[in-house]
C-alpha cells in the first residue's frame, strides 16, 4: 500500500485526511513550473536556431516570462496557501515527498520575495541581449564590444546579492543560488586543498613523466561521423532520444523543458576530435540526471537537479570517469576506428588512451585535462569576486585574466576570444556558477567509488562490456530520482555516508595520471 508521509493513500482518498491547501499550492506552483518550461524552451531556441535579428524581441519575451513567474511565486495568494499547507502538514513524515515539497517551496518563496520583480525582469532582458553581443564579440575577438554588457551584468549581480542578503561578501548570496549552503569561504577551502596537490602533480608529470603524443586527436574527423559516433555512445549510456534531442550551439549546454523533453547541444571541430566527443558525454551526464528524476515530479517544483554541484558531478562522471577510462575504450575503440576509416589506423589503443588523457595546460576550459581543469575554475572564481567587490574594473579584466592564466597555467592567451571571452556564463549573468564545476569534480569520484563498492567492484568490467545500466540505475536510485527533494549536502551524505571530501578525487588523479605518465 502506498504511503504519503504518515498517512496512507486510502485515508487521503476517503477524506479522512484533507491536504486541501497543499493540493491548491501544488496547482498554483504547477503553473509557475510551466512558465519556467516555456522560458527554457525559448532560451534553447535562442542559442540553437533564433536568427540574430530576434534578440530584442527575445529579450522582451524572456523579461515578461521572468516577471510573470516572479509575480506568481511571490503573490499574497502563494504565501497564504504555503502557510496554510505548512499548518495542515505538521504531522507529515519529514522524509515524505510532500514535506520536501513544502521545504523547497518555502525556500523558493523566501528567496524570491527578497528581490524586486523589476530586477528579475531586467536580469532576464539583459542576459538575452548580452548573449547575442557575446557571440559577436567572441567571433570577432572584440572584448570592448562585450564590456558594457559585462558591466551591466556585474552591476545586476551586485544588486541581486544585496537584495538576497549576505554577511558582507556578496559572492555568498550568488553561489548559494547554484549550490545551496555553499559560500565563498567554503569554495576557497576546497581550492586550498586542491591547489598544492594539483601543482605538485603537474610538476611531477612535467619533470618525470613519459611524453604523450596527442596529435592524432587533431586529424581530419568528418563532423557527421563525429555526431553519429557520439550519439551511438550516449544511447548506450542510457540517453533516451524519445525524450531528448541533440543540436549544435556556440557553447555546449543541457536544458530541460519537461520530463519528456531534455535537450543537449555540442559544438564540432573537424580537425579536433575531443570537443564534440567529450562535450557530448558531458552534457549527457546532465541529461541523464534530468531524465532520471521521478516521473511524478514532472510539472512539480521538486523536478530537476538539487544543485549545480551535484549536476556537474554527473556530467564529469560520465565524461571523465567513464568516457576517459581504459575499460571504456577497450570496448569502443574498434567502433571509433570503423567510424573514421583510415584516420587512426596507425594509433594503438594504449597510445589513444594516453592521448585523450594528456596533461597539458590549455587556453580553453572545456578542452582542459582533468589535472589542470580546476585551475581554470579557480581563475574564474577569483576574478568574479574581484569584479563583484569593485577591486577589478571590467576594462582591466582581460589583463587580470591573462595574468592569472600565466600564473596558474603558464600560458598567455593570444586573443581575448581564447581568454576572457571563451565562456558563455557571464553573458547570461551567471556569476557564482563556476565553483560548481570543481564541486562536481570532487563529488563525481565520491559517487563513482560508492557505486562501485555497492555493485561489488564490477563497474570497470561492466563498462568494458558496454554495460552501463548498473551504474545508471545506482545513480537513479541514489541521486537522480530524488530531484530537488533533498538539499545537496544531505543528498551526498545519504548516498555516500559522508560530506564533500576532496581526498578521493585527489587519490584518483594521482593513481590515474601516475599510471598514464609512468611516474612510479
Amino acid at each position: 500500500m502506498a504511503v504519503v508521509g504518515v498517512y496512507s493513500t486510502a485515508q487521503i482518498k476517503k477524506g479522512q485526511i484533507a491536504l486541501t491547501s497543499l493540493n491548491d499550492l501544488k496547482s498554483r506552483l504547477h503553473d509557475n513550473v510551466v512558465l519556467g518550461s516555456v522560458d527554457s524552451l525559448i532560451g534553447w531556441d535562442q542559442q540553437c536556431y533564433m536568427p540574430t535579428g530576434g534578440a530584442s524581441g527575445r529579450a522582451e519575451q524572456m523579461a515578461l516570462l521572468s516577471r510573470l513567474k516572479h509575480e506568481w511565486l511571490t503573490a499574497p495568494e502563494t504565501e497564504r496557501l504555503l502557510t496554510a499547507a505548512e499548518r495542515e502538514s505538521v504531522d507529515l513524515s519529514p522524509h515524505s515527498d510532500d514535506a520536501a515539497y513544502l521545504r523547497v517551496a518555502r525556500r523558493d518563496f523566501e528567496l524570491a520575495t527578497k528581490v524586486p520583480t523589476e530586477l528579475v525582469s531586467e536580469i532576464a532582458s539583459t542576459s538575452a541581449l548580452a548573449h547575442e553581443e557575446w557571440v559577436k564579440a567572441r567571433a570577432n575577438n572584440d572584448f570592448a564590444h562585450f564590456a558594457p554588457w559585462l558591466e551591466k551584468n556585474v552591476d545586476l549581480a551586485r544588486r541581486l546579492a544585496d537584495y538576497l542578503g549576505h554577511g558582507g561578501e556578496r559572492y555568498d548570496a550568488l553561489v548559494d543560488q547554484y549550490e545551496q549552503g555553499a559560500t565563498a569561504d567554503s569554495v576557497r577551502k576546497v581550492f586550498e586543498t586542491l591547489k598544492p596537490e594539483l601543482v605538485s602533480l603537474v610538476r611531477a608529470i612535467t619533470e618525470r613523466g613519459k611524453a604523450v603524443d596527442a596529435s592524432p586527436l587533431r586529424r581530419d574527423f568528418d563532423e557527421s561521423a563525429q555526431l553519429a559516433f557520439g550519439e551511438g555512445v550516449i544511447r548506450k549510456f542510457g540517453f533516451d532520444f524519445t525524450r531528448g534531442r541533440q543540436d549544435r550551439a556556440v557553447h555546449p549546454f543541457c536544458t530541460t523543458i519537461s520530463h519528456g523533453d531534455v535537450r543537449i547541444t555540442t559544438r564540432f571541430e573537424r580537425n579536433f576530435l575531443s570537443p564534440a566527443l567529450f562535450g557530448t558525454m558531458h552534457e549527457t551526464g546532465h541529461a541523464l540526471y534530468e531524465q532520471g528524476v521521478k516521473a511524478e515530479f514532472d510539472g512539480n517544483i521538486l523536478f530537476g537537479g538539487t544543485s549545480l554541484g551535484i549536476h556537474e558531478s554527473q556530467s564529469r562522471l560520465w565524461e571523465n570517469l567513464v568516457g576517459r577510462s581504459m575499460p571504456f575504450w577497450e570496448r569502443f575503440y574498434p567502433d571509433l576506428l570503423s567510424a573514421f576509416p583510415g584516420v587512426l589506423d596507425d594509433v594503438a589503443l594504449p597510445d589513444f588512451y594516453r592521448a585523450i588523457n594528456k596533461v597539458e595546460p590549455t587556453l580553453i576550459r572545456v578542452e582542459a585535462d582533468e589535472v589542470t581543469y580546476n585551475l581554470h575554475i579557480l581563475l574564474r572564481f577569483e576574478i568574479e569576486i574581484e569584479l563583484l567587490e569593485g577591486r577589478l574594473s571590467v576594462k582591466d579584466a582581460p589583463e587580470a585574466w591573462n595574468a592569472k592564466m600565466q600564473e596558474y597555467l603558464g600560458l598567455t592567451p593570444p586573443t581575448n576570444s581564447a581568454g576572457i571571452l571563451q565562456d558563455v556564463h557571464w553573458s547570461g549573468g551567471m556569476i557564482g556558477y563556476f565553483p560548481t564545476y570543481t564541486i562536481g569534480n570532487v563529488v563525481s569520484v565520491q559517487l563513482y567509488e560508492k557505486a562501485n563498492e555497492d555493485l561489488g567492484g564490477n563497474i570497470p568490467d561492466q563498462i568494458r562490456a558496454g554495460e552501463f545500466g548498473p551504474l545508471l540505475q545506482w545513480l537513479r536510485t541514489n541521486i537522480h530520482g530524488y530531484g530537488r527533494k533533498y538539499p545537496p549536502k544531505e543528498l551526498l551524505q545519504q548516498a555516500t555516508g559522508r560530506g564533500i571530501d576532496a581526498q578521493p578525487y585527489l587519490a584518483y588523479l594521482r593513481n590515474k595520471f601516475g599510471s598514464v605518465y609512468e611516474l612510479d
